[in-house]
């Protein structure tokens, strides 16, 4: 009788984590990393294996979906930089090649340019003048951790130094 009891406990406790992870998907989508990080702070058994695989089947874990999105809402809506995405997406578990893969699909469609100048113009408050070295280094900073390329900064402040370039 207590090997029944031992069955019946680990599929309470299975079924149980595969609630907990489809609340968690629920709330806002995870990567595979994510859910794995979470179900193991609360329970550290084998069962949580289980769960991811039949959460991947189902349809409800997609690393490849979920980086291809998170960098598109990033880049489109808060005008992130390539870098920083990547690390973004890095620290949530995603593989480098998927990273690259998502990353190459949203600057398919996106301008970093066009990006870069939505930040400065965010930043600038449509200011008309040229803006003075101690200025230039706060934006270029500012730049630098929404991930932006390091030359294209520089051009940007530049040009704003030079007063040749205006933000709209």
């Amino acid at each position: 009788m207590p090997n029944g009891s031992a069955e019946r406990d680990k599929e309470h406790e299975s079924r149980r984590l595969f609630a907990r992870a489809i609340k968690l998907l629920a709330a806002r989508p995870r990567s595979e990393f994510e859910i794995r990080d979470r179900l193991a702070a609360e329970d550290g058994s084998s069962a949580i294996d289980q769960c991811v695989l039949r959460l991947k089947e189902m349809g409800w874990i997609d690393d490849a979906k979920f980086a291809a999105n998170y960098a598109n809402h990033r880049a489109s809506a808060r005008s992130i930089g390539r870098a920083r995405i990547a690390r973004e997406l890095a620290a949530r578990g995603i593989t480098r090649a998927t990273i690259d893969e998502a990353l190459r699909a949203v600057f398919r469609e996106l301008d970093e340019e066009t990006l870069i100048d939505r930040a400065i113009e965010k930043r600038m408050r449509k200011s008309t003048a040229a803006i003075d070295p101690k200025a230039a280094k706060r934006l270029f900073d500012h730049l630098a951790r929404l991930g932006f390329d390091r030359e294209l900064i520089i051009s940007r402040v530049r040009a704003l130094r030079t007063g040749s370039k205006r933000i709209s």
